[in-house]
């Protein structure tokens, strides 16, 4: 199954594919490592097997053009729609690389490990694409000089990526909810409301609140990341919808993902 996906992703990555083909690789995978991260959370629960292992990851978040702090929010949203905690470090406002430090369980940290990269260059080609198009609608209607483009084209990219990421993840929390619950009523979700579920949903949440206890063990002393100033409402707009229609073969709205700055040089356990 992780072949299969990195193939899709493979095809994904195929600078001769169009934007429309490679969304429905990435798709198709995003669509398999749910599955199975579900299939395995229900395995376990028949087999009565003993709870799965949380530990961590390290993710390298670039800090080109200024949009690194944009970019941890977006990715920090996707990781906690698969029921992940995350800290950041070293998330300045300079043109740095940060470190997204994720935490969870080895199954959703596989999926993430292999999906995020993708993702990531999937969610910078839509921005870049639709700035392009922004700027270039400016130049038609108004008289901007250089210095105010740049500023403009700034904005407008670090409010899509954030948004995107949250539309991204509110599919996928959607998607592996209605799966939770799907399993539970036998694999069609034909079952009534009230149907007995299998135990795939009660892992499912004990997970979370594993991995909410296992994230404030290993970072006691965090403090909150500071908000971006930067809003711009026609980029987030556009960021969203381009998120929401992504295709991630996910027929499936998002919890904000939790982000943290990390103080100073501190490393986790």
């Amino acid at each position: 199954m992780i072949e299969r996906v990195r193939g899709l992703l493979r095809m994904a990555e195929d600078p001769a594919v169009t934007d429309a083909e490679s969304q429905a690789f990435t798709a198709k995978a995003a669509e398999l490592m749910t599955r199975h991260a579900i299939a395995e959370a229900e395995a376990r629960a028949q087999r009565g097997e003993g709870v799965e292992e949380i530990t961590r990851m390290d993710f390298p978040v670039s800090g080109v053009g200024g949009h690194g702090k944009a970019r941890v929010k977006a990715l920090a949203a996707i990781a906690s729609a698969y029921g992940c905690q995350s800290a950041v470090r070293g998330n300045t406002s300079a043109n740095t690389d940060r470190t997204l430090i994720i935490v969870g369980t080895a199954t959703a940290l596989d999926s993430l490990r292999v999906l995020l990269p993708s993702i990531s260059m999937q969610m910078e080609s839509s921005a870049r694409s639709s700035a392009r198009e922004h700027i270039a609608n400016l130049r038609e209607l108004r008289n901007y000089d250089r210095s105010a483009l740049a500023t403009e084209r700034n904005r407008f990219y670090r409010s899509f990526i954030r948004a995107y990421g949250a539309a991204v993840a509110e599919r996928i929390r959607e998607f592996r909810t209605r799966l939770a619950e799907n399993a539970g009523r036998g694999g069609d979700g034909a079952g009534e409301p009230d149907t007995p579920t299998t135990g795939t949903e009660l892992v499912l949440r004990t997970d979370v609140d594993r991995v909410q206890e296992e994230f404030e063990r290993r970072f006691p002393k965090l403090r909150p990341t500071r908000p971006e100033r930067t809003h711009h409402r026609a980029g987030y707009r556009a960021g969203y919808l381009r998120g929401r229609k992504a295709e991630l073969g996910m027929e499936t709205a998002v919890g904000r993902g939790r982000s943290n700055s990390l103080p100073g040089r501190a490393e986790a356990d």
